[in-house]
Formats: structure tokens, C-alpha cells, sequence
């Protein structure tokens, strides 16, 4: 299909999203279903429906940023956190400072609250979470989830931490005042600073080696010293003292 040149070039002048940081295959074949299922046949075409139609660029937005989130994804590895990399955090710092990095629909921050919430009061907790995605920053916010998405949070949470809602459940107010979410472009905007841990899984391996290296070393700036960066199941970093990170737990690296 023509015209993906010139497409990420509209693409980056309306939304600042750089589309060559993504790995080029993946990304226009995920483009081009999308160019598909509206009946189009060419980019062109496409960019002019997203840029005057705002369901559309709604939808374009969403399915770019690839939301699939899960309370507690991957149960073996909150363990891990649960058992030591908070004990670690708390013995230096009682009131840590945590950034879950494209947060998508909310589900990995207010599972990092419930997680704290053995160690500490809840009004003590603060979760930064960021992600590109207006709509899905929209549902965290309201955090109404099915009964799917919250399959491997430990029962003594989902009783004390939701409401059920017909068929859906919603996280209790008391977990959602421990977040603030706010919108962020990894790729461009500058990164905050002092986290005693960030965690950012199932999101960099969509982008290109370059755009990895570069977030690496923004990660590593943005944590303090003994810090912990806690990435995804296919993520491990492949040598991790070319970014000056040390290996801990698998999936968890910490800053010297």
C-alpha cells in the first residue's frame, strides 16, 4: 500500500507521535487493517478520515498504542515485587516515589496500589501513570473493568477493593485517589525524576532498537540511586550495563 512515507509525516505534524520509532513492519500492517476495515485503499485517504472524523482518530490512537492490560499480568512476577523489590524500596524510603509508564487502561497502577496497601496506608501511596491514549487514560480514570480483566487479583482484594457493577467492577474511589494519570509521549516529552522504582512492560517492544536505547537511558535518569526498573516478560534488557543498570530479579534491574 503507498503513501506510509508521507503518512508518518501528517501523523507526526498532528500528533507528535513519530511513527519511525516503531518497527515498521508491525506498525504499517497494523495501519493497513485499519485502512481496510474503514473500506479505503491507500494512506492518503486514511489520514483524511482521522484528521476531520474524530471517532476515527479515536479509534486510530487506540489501536496504535496497543492497550492490552491486565490486573496483576504475569502473577509470578508481582510476587517477586511483593516479596522483595518493595522490602527493598520501603527499608530506604517509607513513602516511595512510583511511575507506572503507558499505564493503558489503569490496571497495572491500581494493582500497584493494592500491592503497597500491605505495607503502608493508602493515603500514604502515590502512583504517577502515564500513557498516550486519551481514551484509555478515560477509562483508568473511571475504572470499571470486566470480570476477564481481573482474573488474577488475589480475592481478599477484589472484596475489599471493588464493586460489582451488573456484570462489571468498578475499583473503589479509595484506589483511585492513590493515582495521578496524566498524558505523555515517551518517545518525546521529558521524562520526570526521583522514582524509587518505574515500571514500563509490554511497551518497548514495539519501538525500534534506536527509540529502546534512548528510553533506557531516559529511564535511568528519571530513577533515583538504587532505584528499580521493572520491565515485561519479552523485554529483558540484553546487557544492561551498557545502560548502567544491574540485574536483580528477573524482569528487574536496579540503578548503581
Amino acid at each position: 500500500m503507498e503513501g506510509y512515507e508521507k503518512f508518518k509525516e501528517r501523523v507526526f505534524n498532528k500528533t507528535k507521535l513519530d511513527l519511525t520509532l516503531y518497527k515498521e513492519r508491525q506498525m504499517k500492517r497494523r495501519i493497513e487493517s485499519l485502512i481496510t476495515r474503514h473500506g479505503l485503499g491507500d494512506f492518503d485517504s486514511y489520514f483524511k478520515l482521522i484528521d476531520t472524523d474524530k471517532d476515527s482518530f479515536d479509534e486510530f490512537i487506540t489501536y496504535l498504542t496497543i492497550n492490552v492490560s491486565e490486573f496483576y499480568r504475569n502473577p509470578s512476577q508481582w510476587e517477586t515485587l511483593r516479596e522483595d523489590v518493595f522490602p527493598a524500596i520501603l527499608k530506604r524510603n517509607k513513602r516511595p516515589k512510583i511511575w507506572s509508564a503507558a499505564c493503558s487502561t489503569g490496571e497495572e497502577p491500581y494493582s500497584l496500589v493494592m500491592c503497597l496497601s500491605e505495607f503502608m496506608p493508602l493515603k500514604d501511596i502515590k502512583i504517577y501513570a502515564v500513557d498516550f491514549d486519551d481514551e484509555a487514560l478515560s477509562k483508568a480514570q473511571m475504572g470499571i473493568y470486566s470480570e476477564k480483566s481481573i482474573k488474577n487479583v488475589p480475592k481478599q482484594y477484589v472484596d475489599k477493593y471493588f464493586e460489582i457493577v451488573g456484570k462489571s467492577y468498578r475499583i473503589k474511589d479509595e484506589i483511585k485517589r492513590c493515582v495521578e494519570f496524566k498524558k505523555m509521549n515517551l518517545l518525546s516529552d521529558p521524562y520526570p525524576k526521583g522514582f524509587d522504582m518505574i515500571i514500563c512492560r509490554n511497551v518497548m517492544i514495539y519501538f525500534t532498537e534506536e527509540a529502546k536505547d534512548e528510553m533506557y537511558k531516559k529511564f535511568y535518569d528519571a530513577l533515583v540511586n538504587d532505584g528499580y526498573f521493572f520491565v515485561g516478560s519479552t523485554e529483558q534488557i540484553i546487557q544492561p550495563q551498557r545502560y548502567n543498570f544491574e540485574s536483580s530479579k528477573t524482569f528487574f534491574y536496579y540503578k548503581r
